[in-house]
Order: structure tokens, then sequence, then C-alpha cells
């Protein structure tokens, strides 16, 4: 997703912005000027985040006017191919639109993989850092000729007091725990890319959650690659890491909510699921990837757990915290799926319903294990079994969103609804920003300020949103 980074606010919008005419902007006015955007996922925006904070205190100013920019920074994402060619699509349009004069520099996933094909397209960048390399942004800019910083440095992790500068709005943010990645799952390259797992230490945890507490920051979002992997490079074992992590931040003081991306379902152990249900400020709401329910399949795609474990996590989460909001992934076409196995995945939907569900054709990537497997699935028959299966979690979805009318729900307001001025957004604890849907306030009578909570009673659907009244 194309993401504009300024240091006064953003305007997350649900679907992704798709050309930088569509990406969420800020103006801001003054000299040295930046221009950035983020790409891919929010590890990455937290890296966007300290790249800007880095030159804020430097003395540059952001803009939300490409044409205005001295310097335009693009954050890759080199995760999937078109993730890849989004990317490029982004650096093209940037050179298009700059002005005479300006420097164009890139960095992240892209440039750590795929330099080469990044200069083969655009020889004229003036400055490639690679995705370990976040803290050598003054210097990319700084300059005099073209060049590169590119170490064996495959990821970032904040350590010590890092400048960073929030791009989202201010009651939420995000917290990365962790990066890189342990598992070795057959269709991913994420290991390739970002290297071994590597946790944040709990002290420097507490001390940004502190900081962004201090800011005014109501909503903190836990991120990595698998917050069940925290601490497994220090010794801890299953979870019980992410426990210590959450037991630590709720020590805190303050009506704060946590909230927890990207969790496997081999990291859900009943202890967590204890913590969770215990304080209200930690979100009833799971990122939880699945990929696939086949066991075959599961296997084959070399991922620790199986159907039967699946569907325990999900019952018991469903038991213990009745409205609990669930998220998953979900890979379509992945090599030697039959139309059987596919139709176990259509079956499971039905039957365990999810609340959000990304659906994902298989995507062949080079350097993978999935690439070098026989049996791979044509493009069409995935394209069809994509759409099957978003048809039936289309439907499932709705009758999992009409069980919320009649609910009265905490919602933090968060702006104008862009069709309508006479309309509210907002989000409660099962909608997490920029990938969910949002809470519809038909009517803004007693609504005073955006990133304040207010109970609002559910009165309807729309799509994938609710609507709602204040009490």
């Amino acid at each position: 997703m194309a993401i504009i980074a300024s240091m006064l606010k953003m305007y997350p919008e649900e679907t992704s912005a798709k050309t930088l005419e569509e990406a969420p902007r800020t103006f801001c006015h003054g000299g040295n000027k930046l221009f950035f955007v983020s790409l891919g996922c929010p590890r990455n925006r937290v890296d966007t985040e300290v790249m800007l904070g880095i030159l804020l205190k430097a003395g540059y100013e952001p803009t939300d006017m490409l044409e205005e920019a001295d310097y335009l920074i693009v954050n890759t994402c080199g995760f999937l191919e078109a993730a890849r060619e989004e990317s490029l699509a982004t650096i093209g349009e940037l050179d298009a639109q700059k002005k005479e004069g300006a420097k164009i520099i890139v960095t992240g996933c892209m440039v750590q993989t795929h330099d080469k094909i990044i200069r083969d397209h655009f020889p004229q960048v003036d400055y490639l850092l690679g995705s370990g390399d976040v803290e050598g942004i003054l210097g990319a800019i700084q300059a005099k000729e073209q060049g590169s910083a590119i170490t064996s440095a495959r990821s970032y992790l904040e350590a010590g007091e890092i400048p960073r500068t929030i791009s989202t709005p201010s009651h939420y943010a995000y917290l990365k725990i962790a990066e890189g990645c342990k598992k070795r799952c057959a269709y991913c390259i994420i290991p390739q890319i970002k290297g071994p797992l590597r946790s944040k230490s709990l002290d420097q945890i507490v001390k940004e959650f502190r900081t962004l507490r201090a800011q005014g920051v109501q909503e903190i979002i836990l991120i990595a690659q698998d917050l069940g992997d925290w601490g497994k490079d220090q010794g801890y074992k299953r979870s019980r890491g992410l426990i210590k992590v959450l037991e630590t931040l709720l020590l805190e003081e303050g009506d704060f909510w946590l909230r927890l991306l990207y969790l496997y379902p081999d990291e859900i152990t009943p202890e967590l699921i204890a913590l969770m249900k215990s304080d209200s400020r930690i979100c009833p709401y799971l990122d939880m990837p699945i990929q696939h329910v086949n066991n075959d399949v599961l296997k084959a795609m070399h991922r620790a757990t199986s159907k039967e474990a699946i569907v325990e996590s999900l019952t018991l989460l469903r038991k213990e915290i009745p409205n609990i909001t669930i998220r998953t992934s979900l890979i379509v076409g992945f090599p030697g799926e039959t139309e059987k196995h596919f139709r176990e995945l259509v079956d499971f939907v039905e039957k365990y319903p999810i609340d959000n569900v990304g659906i994902f054709e298989y995507s062949k990537e080079p350097g993978s294990h999935a690439a070098g497997l026989s049996d791979q699935v044509p493009d069409m028959v995935k394209a069809k079994r994509q759409k099957r299966l978003a048809k039936t979690q289309q439907r499932m979805a709705n009758r999992l969103l009409k069980k919320r009318i009649g609910q009265t729900l905490e919602v933090v307001v968060e702006g104008y609804h862009p069709d309508s001025p006479l309309l509210l957004r907002g989000r409660h604890q099962g909608q997490c920003p920029e990938i969910d849907g949002e809470v519809i306030i038909n009517d803004p009578t007693g609504i005073d300020a955006f990133g304040k909570r207010y109970q609002i009673k559910i009165t309807d659907t729309a799509g994938y949103d609710l609507v709602g009244r204040k009490l």
C-alpha cells in the first residue's frame, strides 16, 4: 500500500492506494523539502517513520507536493512480484513528476534483494539504501554523487534514542517488537529478505511504549513477522516471550488499547488466551495467518500446524472470548492443490466463519522452496478459485457483521466519512486501522473531537462496515 508520510498526520484508507494521486497526503511547507512514499507492511512504515524523524531532526521538512520536493524517498517492498512491480511503478511516477534537480532515494526490501533490477530500470536513481541501513538516510540524501549503502544488515530495529516521527493519526501507532523470521514456509522469501529472527529487548519495547503514550497515543499495535516468536532468540519457548511482553506493558497505567498483529496459530496457547481475556486493554482481535486447512497442503507449505489444531484454536478463542474478531489470510493455488483440497478450504470457511479474510493467489517466488515444486497450478485456475472463495467469505462475513446489530460498542471516532461531511467514521476494538472495515456514524450530535472514544449503538451494516449512532 502506498503511503505518503508526513510529520503532521495521515488519513489511511481501507484499500490500497494504487497511484500517488490516490495516496493520503498532508500539507506542510518549508525548505529542504521531503516527499516520502512507504510501501508494504506496517514494519516498513515504522522504518519510514524513523527515517523521517532523523531527517526532521536534521532540519529537513516534509511536503505533500511532489513537484516541490527536493528529496523523494521510496521505501520499497520486495515480498512478492506484485509488490516489486508496484515499487518500480512508484519510482517511475516520482521520476516523471519530480522537479528538475530533485534527488530520488530508494530504500527498503526490494533494494536489499533486487537492487540490480532497480538500477536497470532507473539508472538515474541517486541513491540506494538497504533495508537494514535505515539510519544511513541522512548520508544518502546528502551524498554528492550517485551511490549505494547496502550492508548485510537486512532488517532494522530501533535501539536507544533514535528519532521517529509518527505518520499515523495521533491516537494510534505501530510498535515493532521483532524483525526477521525463524520459520521456513515453502512459499515465502521473508527469511532471505529480512534475515533471521531478531527480538527487540524488553527494555527498549517499554521505552518506546512510554514514548508513544507520552505523545498521546491511545492505541498501540504490536507488530512482527510473528509476534509469537518474540524472545525465541533469547531462550523463550512457544509464545511465552509474547506473554512476558504483554504482562510487562499491562503494568503501565492508563486506558490504552493493545492490538496484536500477525500471530500464527501454532503460537496461540490457552495461557495467551487467558491473558487476553483478563485485561480489556488487549483488543479482542487477532490477525492469525492460516493459509490453508488441508493437511497435505499445510505439510507441503512447511506450516507447523494442522487443520485439527487450527479448528481447536478457533473454537477455544470463540468460546473464551465470545466478542473476538479474527482476521486471517488464505492462499489458493499452491502447487499440488487439487479441486478436492480447495473444496475443503471453502467448506472450512463456511463451517468456521472468520470475520476478515485476505485471499491471495499463490505467487511463485524465485528462491522459495515452493518455486521448485512440480504440479504448479495454472493462473486461470488460481484466479477462479480466488473469486469462488472470496464470494463465500463475503457471505459469511456479512452474517458475522449482522450479529453486531443492537450491540453498543466503544468506538474511536477518526474523522469525517469520505462520502459525506454529515457522516463520521471510527473503529471499535475489533477493527484494525487500514485493513478492516469501519463504523459509520450517521449522526455527529454529541461528538466533539476526533481520536476520542464514544459509545455507539450499532443499527445496521453497509458492506464490510457497521452503521451506528452515538448514545
